[in-house]
């Protein structure tokens, strides 16, 4: 299969270095000049829980370069998936699907209204701690889970193809219809543990053992699943607490990627994450402070580390 995935950050050098090592032709797209020419000069090394190896993959900044492409992974930050979606537009044919990936809520409805509601699909990955090691270079400290679902509508046999393309990756996959549900149980521990870590400058594993992080952690983690219920959102569990612990318990060394775009002094994702919780909320008559004040802590250290 013929794979672009746009937006070859620290989970995009995953996705792209682990099916490429499965034996499909990828091409990484990325604006990242140093990490692209380490690409081509040494290929991709992706190394963590699936291993260690170096994987030859096309890197290229300019996405016309790849051609049509059967599969379009786009693996941007959400506020930077309209964009990423335009520059798509040369690798999306007839028959490809476009899996959206990314965390917080509005990425897949972003590049739907770019691209097309018909040819999108939704994915939800999970328990990897990502993190680029240098330019060329991925680490992950997990490989849990990747959720898939259509767009519009229950699950299709074009969406169970590409399961069965990243199963033969190695990547533990299911499939949902309910696309509310597989946002939504990752959502819940991205607001666990995003605006926590990066309030306190610390691994998920440090939140969960500090008495005042974990509590602030547990409160956010509280009020996302009140509003997803109220939402009338399907979900699997019915304790979120206990369900964001073990989801962190798993990668207690991964530092979220707001925690990440601090360190860098980059923007963060924090309001389609924390900051997502107190305006859905609002929209169907209910508060989450803690997520808001978590929010409002983050942007403060954005503007005082003078982040862009």
């Amino acid at each position: 299969m013929k794979i672009a995935v746009v937006g070859a950050g620290a989970m995009g050098s995953v996705y792209a270095g682990l099916l490429g090592a499965a034996g499909h032709e990828v091409w990484a797209i990325d604006t990242w000049r140093e990490h692209v020419e380490a690409m081509r000069a040494g290929g991709l090394r992706v190394a963590g829980a699936s291993g260690d190896r170096t994987v030859p993959v096309h890197a290229t900044m300019v996405a016309a370069d790849a051609g049509v492409c059967d599969l379009v992974i786009i693996a941007t930050k959400a506020m930077h998936v309209a964009q990423a979606a335009a520059s798509a537009k040369p690798l999306v044919g007839p028959k490809t699907l476009v899996l959206s990936i990314q965390n917080g809520l509005g990425g897949p409805d972003t590049a739907a209204s770019v691209l097309g509601r018909e040819r999108l699909a939704v994915g939800v990955v999970g328990g990897f701690g990502a993190s680029m090691r240098a330019p060329g270079h991925a680490h992950h400290n997990g490989w849990e889970l990747v959720r898939l679902g259509e767009l519009a509508g229950p699950v299709t046999p074009r969406l169970e193809r590409i399961a069965e393309v990243w199963r033969g990756a190695g990547f533990r996959v299911k499939c949902f219809d309910d696309i509310g549900q597989l946002v939504w149980e990752k959502l819940i521990c991205n607001c666990a543990y995003s605006g926590p870590c990066a309030i306190g400058e610390c691994t998920t594993g440090e939140v969960m053992s500090d008495p005042d992080l974990s509590r602030v952690s547990a409160a956010c983690a509280s009020e996302a699943f009140a509003v997803a219920k109220a939402k009338e959102i399907r979900l699997d569990f019915n304790d979120p607490v206990a369900y964001v612990r073990d989801f962190g318990s798993k990668i207690p060394k991964a530092r979220p990627s707001v925690l990440l775009d601090l360190l860098a002094k980059r923007k963060s994702e924090i309001d389609v994450i924390n900051g997502s919780i107190p305006r859905v909320a609002k929209e169907i008559g209910l508060t989450a402070p803690v997520n808001e004040t978590v929010t409002e802590l983050v942007r403060a250290k954005e503007r005082r580390l003078g982040c862009s």
